[in-house]
């Protein structure tokens, strides 16, 4: 029958496969092509907590949806458990997505759950999605490279399993430095001072974009010396980009002399004091 509905049952027999699929910053237009399908025809969708609700709602009607949220300071998944989960609803024959925030081979620990579904012999596709940087990056209209500005860009976490990251200081304290930071909110002292302390210039411009690319998206900037106190001020909370030596196009050069609470609120607004 000519166009009849594609059934959304598991092939009988058919071997378990997983997709990780990367469901950008939030903005559901941000989705792939394949990961809209994917999602349209799974069976289980086990997501992180940032993954956007209208992304969500793009699943198959019907499909189980399980939330298995890292909350920072809270209650949290452990990486094995959400491993286990994966493996399991895959053997029983489920179609299953997972899905994750950004791009799944950004800071998403995609290498733990490909370990995991190579142990237990299920196939399994990658489908990359936008990450955070660069959907923050289109927010302020900026490049992340630009010739005679910045030869490289460093993608940064701002920590890690130990804690604060290390990273090469040096190397980002030059003058034509630019980096994306991620999870950088609660390492921005830390990271202003290594970067001070390895002679980074204290003007140099930082600008955070808070929930890249969603209705509540919010950009914040200062001088490196001034940073904990403008995100503070601008009660930045969270998923949020930190760009190390870039500032919003168009931006007015105010930085020098305007107040972190000046600058925070005229940039939470979308201008520059």
């Amino acid at each position: 029958m000519a166009n009849a509905p594609r059934s959304t049952a598991p092939a009988p027999g058919a071997a378990p496969s997983v997709a990780l699929v990367g469901a950008g910053p939030g903005d559901p237009g941000l989705l792939t092509l394949k990961a809209h399908a994917l999602l349209a025809t799974a069976d289980v969708v086990i997501h992180d907590r940032l993954v956007g609700a209208g992304v969500l709602a793009l699943a198959r009607t019907g499909a189980v949806r399980i939330e298995v949220g890292k909350l920072p300071g809270g209650p949290s998944w452990r990486q094995a458990d959400i491993n286990a989960l994966i493996v399991a609803h895959a053997l029983s024959g489920a179609r299953v997505v997972r899905l994750k925030s950004g791009d799944p081979g950004v800071f998403g620990r995609l290498d733990e759950e490909m370990d995991a579904l190579d142990a237990a012999a299920i196939a399994f596709e990658i489908v990359p999605g936008v990450t955070a940087a660069a959907a923050a990056a289109a927010s302020i209209k900026v490049s992340l490279t630009r010739r005679g500005r910045n030869k490289a860009l460093r993608i940064l976490t701002g920590q890690d399993v130990d804690g604060f990251a290390e990273h090469d200081w040096r190397g980002l304290a030059a003058p034509d430095a630019v980096a994306a930071l991620y999870m950088g909110l609660k390492a921005a002292r830390f990271v202003q001072g290594r970067l001070m302390l390895h002679g980074a210039d204290p003007a140099t411009p930082v600008t955070a974009v808070e929930n890249a690319s969603r209705a509540d998206e919010k950009v914040v900037g200062a001088r490196l010396d001034r940073l904990p106190e403008a995100l503070a001020v601008a009660g930045v909370r969270g998923p949020a980009i930190l760009f190390i030596g870039l500032r919003p196009r168009g931006a007015l050069a105010a930085l020098d002399d305007a107040a972190p609470s000046t600058l925070s609120l005229a940039l939470a607004s979308g201008s520059w004091a």
